[in-house]
C-alpha cells in the first residue's frame, strides 16, 4: 500500500524547477480543483488554438503594469519569470523584457482573432445542385379549425 506523500514533498513534486508545473502538478489540480491544465506551448504558435493559449498566457502574466520582481534577493529568477521559460520564451530580466512578452501576447491574440474571423467569414463551398435534383419547398397545410 502506497503512503500519502507529505505536504512539503508533494508541493515540491508539483512544481517544475525550470518553471511551470510537472505532469503530477497538473493532475493534482485536476483532482483537487477540477482544472483542465495543459502544458505550455513551447514551440511556435502556428495554429489558432496555440496562438490563443500562448497569447492569453503572456497577456495574463506579463501585461500588468507592475509585474513584480523578476529576480529574488539572491539574483535567481522568480517562479513568475520562470513561467515564461515553461512556455518557450526567454526568462525576462527587466521591465523592458516583460513589456516585450506582453506585446508578443497581444500580437498572438490579434493573429488568433484574424484567423477566427477568417473562418467565420469564409463562404461555404457547395457543389451546384442540378435543377432536376432540387426538391420543391414543402408547403404547409392550414391547420383544421376546431368547432
Amino acid at each position: 500500500m502506497a503512503t500519502k506523500p507529505t505536504a512539503s514533498t508533494s508541493k515540491k513534486a508539483l512544481k517544475d524547477p525550470k518553471g511551470g508545473l510537472t505532469q503530477a502538478g497538473r493532475e493534482h489540480f485536476k483532482e483537487t480543483e477540477g482544472a483542465n491544465l495543459k502544458p505550455g506551448v513551447k514551440g511556435p504558435a502556428d495554429t489558432p488554438e496555440k496562438m490563443k493559449r500562448k497569447g492569453s498566457f503572456l497577456r495574463r502574466h506579463f501585461a500588468n503594469p507592475d509585474p513584480g520582481p523578476m529576480e529574488d534577493t539572491k539574483g535567481k529568477p522568480t517562479r513568475r519569470a520562470l513561467s515564461a521559460r515553461a512556455w518557450g520564451e526567454p526568462v525576462p530580466k527587466s521591465a523592458g523584457d516583460v513589456k516585450k512578452l506582453a506585446a508578443k501576447g497581444k500580437e498572438l491574440l490579434e493573429k488568433y482573432h484574424e484567423a477566427a474571423d477568417g473562418k467565420k467569414k469564409a463562404p461555404a463551398t457547395q457543389k451546384p445542385v442540378a435543377a432536376s435534383a432540387r426538391k420543391a419547398p414543402a408547403t404547409k397545410k392550414p391547420a383544421a379549425k376546431k368547432k
